[in-house]
């Protein structure tokens, strides 16, 4: 137990934790806002192929997670002309790195975010929208002060499940960013190091933080609903 209480106080327990709420943040601005913009799009517009679009978009939730590492290596590697590009703009590759992490956990939690969009822009009234249009209202006035506050409560939804989805990846994270402390290494991924090397306690002490973190997140996501 002294062993555990120590391991708690130093950098080895905090810096996965800190490392995974960074990347999910990050990750989740970027998902948030993407996703926000492509669910109003498609939301009210019907264009040739949609099912096929929107069924590769919500492909992360269903593909085993080391597949969707595998495709990021194959797009993003060294070898590929996204690598190649990447790393002439900033001199380095992008695989292995702190931003490799970020776009696996944003390719992962962003179909979560797109559905809720969609579906919070297709329950917003296209009466009080068009209202506003003949107030002389242009689409992005319309679109930041009438459609998303209208929709807020299933954005919000949406906002923080994405963050939680991005916080708990571990697959794709591991096989794109690796495992590099300091770096790369997330809660998930420490959890495994930590299982893999006999040290228990550690893991233990990851998997309560993470479940109360993701606890927190859900409850407020359920309050919100029933509000």
């Amino acid at each position: 137990m002294d062993l555990l209480h120590s391991s708690l106080l130093t950098d080895e327990f905090w810096s996965p934790i800190w490392q995974s709420l960074k990347i999910s943040t990050v990750s989740g601005i970027i998902v948030i806002v993407l996703g926000t913009l492509i669910g109003k799009y498609f939301s009210r517009k019907k264009i040739k192929g949609m099912s096929i679009l929107e069924t590769i978009i919500m492909l992360p939730i269903v593909l085993p997670p080391t597949v969707v590492g595998f495709l990021l290596v194959v797009v993003f590697g060294r070898n590929s002309l996204m690598g190649r590009i990447i790393e002439w703009i900033f001199n380095q590759p992008v695989i292995f790195t702190w931003w490799a992490a970020v776009i696996a956990s944003a390719i992962v939690a962003f179909p979560l975010m797109y559905q809720s969009a969609k579906a919070a822009f297709q329950s917003v009234n296209n009466d009080i929208e068009a209202a506003a249009r003949l107030d002389g209202a242009n689409e992005w006035r319309v679109f930041l002060f009438i459609s998303i506050p209208l929709a807020s409560r299933v954005l919000i939804s949406g906002c923080i499940l994405s963050f939680a989805r991005a916080l708990g990846e571990f697959g794709a994270t591991l096989m794109f960013a690796g495992n590099i402390p300091g770096k790369t290494q997330t809660v998930p991924t420490a959890i495994y190091i930590a299982m893999d090397s006999g040290n228990t306690n550690l893991a233990w002490a990851w998997v309560i933080s993470i479940m109360v973190i993701s606890f927190v997140m859900l409850l407020f996501v359920r309050s919100r609903q029933f509000q």
